[in-house]
């Protein structure tokens, strides 16, 4: 089976069921958060074994971050981060090896802000009072149809490089469509639901479609740096767990800024 038609299958199987999870909310979507959390953070210190990243710092902090996130909001989301520092500290000081304490802790806690943070964002904006549902379906709405406009756009007509030296596969052309898709959707979704003002929903659309595109050339640098192609194979033509989320590992922190300040 190709590349194409896996990553057909793959979304096909796994959609329904991540769709139902973010309509329940609650703890269901935190259960499904701490999941895939766990495996992008595993794909993440398996490619950067080689700088010798405290795992169950990272593991701990993680789950410490999204709990906090649940239970208390961004305060206990700061406290769960920044525990990964202590608990890393405690299980290296502990450990006969001796990597080096820069990049073993730095590579730790890189981890648990990037996808501890951007996966507490996105349970942040289902949390939001009365309108979370409509928010987060728009957030992951915008994020698909950026990347489905981007990926076939960039195919059919993509003639300039929008980063060659990160990500050589990635066009101006499928960016501007990416983003046009994002912010179409942004609006449709939320015009007159009484949520947002017209120009609020096209700030958001805009938002997102410049933090997903940043997050997959920010997965795409690190993953040229450590040499990797993929963070991992586990869904087959999508890659790894880490490669579906990197844009909403981004796109979700840019939503919840743009609709704390507009709402």
């Amino acid at each position: 089976m190709s590349a194409f038609w896996s990553r057909i299958v793959v979304a096909l199987v796994l959609l329904p069921g991540v769709l139902g999870l973010v309509w329940l909310g609650g703890w269901w979507l935190f259960g499904a958060a701490v999941a895939a959390g766990l495996l992008a953070l595993h794909e993440l210190y398996t490619m950067a074994r080689g700088l010798r990243p405290v795992v169950i710092g990272g593991y701990v902090g993680l789950v410490l971050a999204l709990l906090g996130t649940e239970l208390g909001g961004v305060p206990w989301l700061l406290a769960g981060v920044l525990s990964t520092l202590a608990v890393s500290f405690l299980v290296f000081g502990f450990s006969d090896a001796r990597p080096s304490a820069t990049a073993a802790m730095g590579t730790t806690l890189l981890g648990v802000a990037w996808v501890g943070g951007g996966l507490a964002c996105l349970l942040l904006v289902r949390d939001i009072p009365e309108q979370g549902r409509l928010a987060i379906f728009t957030v992951l709405l915008a994020v698909f149809a950026d990347d489905t406009a981007a990926y076939f756009v960039g195919r059919a007509i993509g003639r300039h490089r929008l980063a060659p030296t990160i990500s050589p596969g990635k066009s101006v052309e499928g960016f501007v469509a990416g983003t046009l898709a994002a912010v179409a959707v942004a609006f449709f979704a939320l015009y007159e639901q009484g949520y947002l003002e017209t120009w609020e929903s096209l700030v958001l659309g805009g938002a997102v479609a410049l933090a997903a595109a940043a997050g997959d050339l920010f997965e795409s640098a690190l993953k040229r740096d450590l040499g990797r192609k993929d963070s991992g194979r586990l869904l087959a033509g999508h890659g790894g767990v880490l490669d579906r989320l990197d844009a909403l590992l981004w796109a979700g922190p840019a939503a919840y800024v743009v609709l704390l300040a507009v709402s």
